[in-house]
């Protein structure tokens, strides 16, 4: 909260016309966010992913043979909450690592 005071105070004019309460609010926001951002990133390094894969970059018009509502159901995380394990199939070369990076990273968020 100190770096996020001393950037208001710099930036001058730009927080000054807001009252007490607006500036404490952006501060108190800040910190929360930061440390979210903060977790985060500790979160990412202990799963030690191979891929940076996200489940928003999941191609569904692959042939992989995944159904989308199938794909929607793991994205949603109630697998996660309820202790069950997944375990990805398939060929070589269909990207059964890529996805299940992009899942742990989506857990991990």
């Amino acid at each position: 909260m100190a770096q996020a005071l001393h950037e208001q105070r710099r930036a001058g004019a730009m927080f000054e016309s807001l009252s007490f309460e607006e500036r404490l609010g952006l501060l108190v926001d800040r910190e929360a966010a930061e440390r979210d951002a903060k977790r985060l990133a500790t979160r990412l390094r202990f799963a030690a992913l191979r891929h940076a894969a996200c489940v928003e970059d999941i191609d569904m018009r692959s042939p992989r043979g995944i159904d989308a509502a199938v794909m929607a159901h793991l994205i949603d995380g109630g697998w996660i909450n309820r202790h069950e394990n997944l375990l990805i199939t398939g060929p070589t070369g269909l990207g059964k690592s890529w996805i299940a990076c992009a899942l742990g990273n989506k857990a991990c968020r």
